[in-house]
């Protein structure tokens, strides 16, 4: 009996190795195929999310709108998801996933160059200046026009900028171009992450699938630094390159009023985009389902049956109804099924507000590193490319890694992910201690003297050296005086004449610029501000390596994280929870985390630009002190409130986790004892494998 018993295990195994190559043969070369193609979707539309992100300061110049317009513009990418993206992940579940994946394809490659057009429709960019010619010579400037009539009032000089172009800008807002062409990249991103995770998570090996995971989302992760990158060659570039000579470009691109070739990256975008979309046209609506996705009850005989069966060839799943009118119907009582999991609910909390405190970090980053370390455009994002986006591709890889390594169940992965979490919050709390001073500008945070700090009120932009000069307070001109001062304009710095041309112009007898070893001696100035202080210069290193830093750690639980997602809810659902939970993210914190961060970001500007028509534009400068503390401070706030959710989370998860093991416990007893039936009663083999239960959708046991 026991030789008998022997001969039949050792069949089994071999059977069972046969079926697993089988299996493997069969589905590696198209789980392949889409693996490289969802990864160079993921790169993709990283690279023209990221690229977006680098360009809001562009942007903001260019269009001369407020930070918190920026953060609408910014979250109209998620009012596209908003629009589509339940329905997309439930019936995209059951229709033919990898073309409705190219179809967003082509939908986002269409929305980048639709954000790209403004700058074909409106004219040349105007450079806000003060700086006017002198009535006795046309080669000579001289900001301080004492010989202007008496009725120009200092503070109310006409603008110099045609009037024409206030008609212009007026009748059509071109960052509504902007706007709509985010919103059409957002309802074409939809269905390239819930679909595509889904995919690879039904047809993949349950050992396997979580590497896979974090292997896309490293991929992910990786088109970001491309897109910084692309975003510091742009930001170098002139924004109406070709069109003027350079020559007579006055500012540098570490000026507050440089725009780069924004649009430029745009169309490289588009056309990447675009060409993501052709390898999904070519691969199936399903993949061979690996054994061990099949249920556990089944033998290796009924496994055999059901893959060498004629009625269940190329069939490995049993086909969804494919009725649109019984699929809306089973939609509410599938949204309700998984809606009333509390520990789903929980863990959409956790990620809803540290998604806030993250999308709010990410997008004004690059801000906070030209207003607060005195860095360009351009470097701000070469380092965000270079140095910090790697660490968070590095993290998420680690992460997986981790996972599969130690073979972490889903409480280990649930402790894995609140531990780096926290471990990145402490670390960052030092960025808070890492800040500048502001900078010693004339008028608005020093006084003309140069000693304390003077009020932000515009009427403090006024001396004595300069009430003569019939200045305007609203233009932003800075210029760099001898005595390492800022001013707001030659004209407010009392300069009545200039030499030179271009960048090396210098403006001459400076009233307002003064040494203390030599007051009554009237110094020059040279375009642009003042380089700020050694100390600060000193402290951006250590804020780099500790943005590297707590960047990876927390980015190590981002994989284990995404994995417990997929791993606590029944295998039916997974489309649809990933749907909700990115419809959620993106609803609660993609579209009102840029726009509260941008409006607060809002009220720490000590100086205002204003736009062609006279209206506020773009900020010129920030209390950065300021900016720091409610930057900083809401996101780390945030984040904090967070925790208090995951302690909830635990207690219920603990309790989810005892339940589904009384549940496998009860269901193994009851397959053993169908197997023990089996032995005993051979002759109904054949009846017992046509009626057992081998769908491989019942919910994953934990």
């Amino acid at each position: 009996m026991r030789t008998k018993d022997s001969s039949a295990t050792g069949s089994w195994t071999l059977d069972n190795k046969h079926i697993s190559s089988a299996v493997k043969n069969s589905c590696h070369p198209n789980l392949k195929m889409f693996l490289a193609a969802l990864s160079f979707a993921y790169f993709a539309k990283a690279l023209s999310g990221s690229y977006m992100k680098s360009t809001m300061t562009q942007l903001e110049r260019r269009f001369d709108i407020s930070s918190y317009l920026i953060g609408i513009i910014d979250g109209s990418f998620e009012v596209g998801n908003l629009l589509v993206i339940a329905f997309v992940s439930y019936f995209g579940a059951k229709l033919h996933r990898p073309k409705i994946i190219a179809v967003g394809c082509i939908l986002m490659s269409f929305g980048t160059f639709l954000i790209a057009m403004p700058h074909f429709l409106i004219g040349r960019y105007n450079i806000e200046t003060s700086v006017r010619s002198s009535v006795n010579s046309t080669n000579n400037l001289s900001p301080c026009a004492e010989s202007l009539p008496e009725s120009i009032r200092a503070g109310d000089r006409p603008s110099i900028l045609p009037s024409k172009g206030c008609v212009r800008e007026s009748g059509v807002p071109m960052w509504i171009y902007v706007f709509l062409g985010n919103v059409l990249r957002g309802i074409g991103e939809t269905p390239v992450q819930p679909l595509g995770i889904a995919y690879i998570d039904d047809y993949a090996e349950s050992e396997n699938s979580a590497l896979y995971i974090g292997c896309v989302q490293t991929i992910s992760v990786i088109g970001p630094v491309f897109g910084y990158l692309l975003g510091s060659l742009c930001a170098k570039i002139y924004v109406d390159i070709g069109y003027v000579d350079m020559e007579t470009v006055t500012i540098s691109p570490g000026d507050a009023r440089w725009v780069g070739a924004w649009w430029l990256g745009f169309l490289i975008t588009g056309t990447i985009t675009l060409i993501s979309a052709v390898p999904f046209w070519f691969l199936p609506k399903s993949l061979p389902v690996p054994v061990d996705k099949h249920d556990t009850s089944c033998t290796p005989e009924q496994t055999r049956f059901i893959k060498d069966s004629p009625t269940m060839e190329h069939k490995f799943r049993p086909e969804e109804p494919a009725s649109l009118h019984q699929m809306a119907k089973e939609f509410v009582p599938t949204l309700k099924s998984l809606l009333g999991n509390p520990v789903y609910i929980i863990y959409l909390c956790v990620t809803i507000i540290q998604f806030n405190s993250l999308i709010g970090m990410v997008t004004y980053k690059p801000k906070y590193i030209e207003q607060h370390y005195g860095q360009s455009a351009s470097k701000a994002n070469f380092l965000m490319g270079v140095i910090n986006i790697p660490a968070v591709a590095l993290g998420m890889f680690s992460g997986g890694v981790v996972m599969k390594k130690y073979k972490l169940d889903i409480m280990g992965a649930a402790k894995f992910t609140f531990g780096t979490s926290l471990l990145g919050y402490f670390l960052s709390l030092f960025f808070l201690a890492m800040g500048c001073d502001n900078s010693k500008v004339a008028g608005i945070t020093v006084s003309y003297g140069g000693v304390g700090s003077s009020s932000h009120q515009e009427p403090s932009l006024f001396s004595d050296c300069n009430t003569d000069c019939l200045c305007s307070g609203r233009e932003w001109d800075p210029v760099c005086g001898e005595n390492g001062l800022t001013y707001v304009s030659p004209c407010l710095a009392g300069c009545t004449s200039s030499s030179g041309s271009g960048r090396n112009m210098v403006f001459e007898n400076c009233r307002c610029v003064s040494l203390p070893s030599a007051p009554t001696e009237n110094l020059t100035v040279t375009l642009g501000q003042c380089p700020r202080e050694d100390s600060c210069d000193k402290i951006f290193p250590y804020f780099l390596a500790l943005s590297v830093v707590s960047s990876f750690i927390i980015s190590l639980g981002g994989t284990p994280g995404f994995v417990l997602l997929i791993r606590f809810i029944k295998p039916e659902l997974k489309s649809l929870a990933l749907g909700i939970h990115t419809l959620a993210t993106r609803t609660l914190a993609g579209i009102p985390a840029p726009i509260y961060f941008g409006a607060i970001i809002d009220t720490t500007c000590l100086k205002w630009g204003y736009n062609l028509c006279g209206g506020r534009g773009a900020c010129r400068i920030y209390n950065t002190s300021a900016y720091r503390i409610v930057y900083l401070g809401l996101a780390l706030g945030l984040r904090t409130v967070s925790f208090f959710f995951c302690i909830l989370g635990f207690a219920l998860f603990k309790r989810h986790i005892k339940r589904e093991e009384k549940n496998a416990l009860a269901n193994g007893n009851a397959e053993m004892e169908s197997l023990s039936k089996e032995e005993n009663s051979s002759t109904h083999c054949e009846q017992f494998v046509l009626a057992s239960d081998c769908s491989p959708d019942r919910e994953t046991h934990l």
